[in-house]
């Protein structure tokens, strides 16, 4: 398992001497691999390896003139390398490199997602476990429906999150391949075998049928896939901010000392990290849209996709680790009022408890329908008065006496019925 403290910047791995460096490591897995078959002198490999290197700056300054990135960053190598240089991109082309070493980039991105989204999993495991018998009110199209628990809601975000683990852990699979096959992927100059020892070098998986380039509906699913993470995360900040309002006030986002909320309204604080988080899921699914667009090149290959991709898997990698940074953050210190949640589940006397009125009124011989009027109308009664008082009306409606204890009014009114299965959903967790 890796280190999730030795781990590099999220940011480290998308620049430009980091690109080349993950170029420079398929070029010398392929001549090792040459060299094992024969192909190439061991002397030539050793020297190889032993002086292959690359300036940025350089590169950029032959790329100036050649105007193919490629050429001038294997013209710098050479300069570093001299007589045995003409081993390397021996039987290549240059999306060879691109594309193997892009893979490994993208792997080493998803090491670092992982790490860090199992710091959001924690994050919330955690709040649901401290909030498992904290009632709460469960809404429907926004209004009162009936009792859960906070944690109960937490469980719903945990399991959606252990989905999305599991995602990246196949992703990486997925995105982890390699093509060593030459110009429209034919191996007409190098064999196949170069190939599968290289990637084996590199820790990736061939590719199973290339062309010039690995085809790019895996990059897509790449894309994609942080995009439907940045949909769950954007779902649970919306569900913050709405908590967060002021006529509800369940939860709030940590408020620092010396922080303001507001240039003109000092009273102010506002879900600004959710509101944030929102934002920034909507630039990942854009750039979905892009990677879906970047599946279609000409013939065998073109270039189309690669000048999108500059933007988009950067971004999309270090937009979704800022995000999954802040999350983990915003819920580990997450500011839960229990007694507003109390006080919101309980307005107008317990209308939220209808359901149970009304199953008892039918279990003990009323008509559905009319015990679903004489619910209803207290209900009603309860919801248009500002005092109204559902348990009340119920508990004196002499329909309703006909057929229910005051006893069994009174159990209908126990939010503890609604906690009989949470057991199995935490259990199904391992909470």
């Amino acid at each position: 398992m890796l280190d999730r403290y030795t781990l590099p910047e999220m940011g480290d791995l998308w620049t430009e001497t980091y690109k080349l460096k993950t170029w420079l490591q398929v070029e010398i897995a392929v001549c090792e691999a040459q060299a094992e078959l024969g192909y190439i002198p061991k002397e030539a490999l050793a020297e190889i390896k032993q002086k292959a290197n690359f300036n940025p700056q350089r590169v950029l300054e032959i790329e100036a003139e050649v105007r193919h990135d490629v050429i001038a960053f294997l013209t710098n190598v050479n300069e570093y390398v001299g007589d045995a240089g003409r081993y390397i991109h021996l039987g290549l082309t240059s999306s060879d490199v691109l594309d193997t070493a892009l893979a490994l980039q993208m792997v080493a991105s998803l090491n670092v997602l992982l790490a860090r989204l199992e710091d959001a999993i924690q994050a919330i495991r955690y709040q649901a476990q401290q909030h498992r018998n904290t009632f709460a009110i469960g809404r429907s199209h926004g209004i009162h429906a009936e009792p859960i628990t906070f944690g109960f809601k937490l469980a719903g975000w945990l399991a959606e999150m252990l989905r999305h683990r599991d995602r990246l852990v196949r992703l990486r699979n997925q995105i982890g391949v390699g093509k060593i096959s030459g110009a429209v992927g034919t191996y007409a100059n190098i064999e196949p075998r170069v190939e599968s020892l290289a990637c084996q070098k590199l820790g990736l998986q061939p590719d199973t049928a290339s062309t010039q380039v690995i085809s790019r509906d895996r990059h897509a699913e790449f894309v994609q896939t942080l995009a439907l993470l940045g949909a769950s995360i954007e779902r649970f900040a919306v569900e913050i901010r709405n908590l967060q309002r002021t006529d509800v006030l369940e939860v709030e986002e940590f408020f620092a000392k010396g922080q303001k909320g507001s240039s003109a309204m000092p009273h102010k604080r506002n879900p600004i990290r959710s509101e944030r988080l929102t934002g920034m899921a909507r630039i990942l699914r854009s750039h979905a849209i892009a990677a879906l667009e970047n599946v279609a090149l000409w013939h065998e290959r073109d270039i189309s996709h690669s000048s999108v991709e500059r933007v988009i898997l950067p971004d999309v990698c270090i937009l979704t680790h800022f995000m999954l940074v802040e999350t983990a953050d915003l819920i580990k210190h997450l500011l839960v009022y229990p007694e507003n949640m109390a006080r919101n589940m309980n307005c107008y006397g317990g209308v939220v408890f209808s359901q149970r009125v009304l199953l008892a009124l039918v279990e003990k011989g009323m008509n559905r329908e009319e015990a679903y009027a004489i619910v209803q109308e207290n209900a009603h009664q309860a919801w248009n008065r500002r005092e109204g008082n559902f348990h009340e009306s119920i508990a004196k409606d002499p329909r309703v006496a006909q057929y229910l204890s005051s006893e069994e009014v009174e159990d209908c009114f126990d939010p503890q019925h609604h906690l009989r299965h949470l057991d199995e959903i935490y259990q199904r967790l391992n909470i």
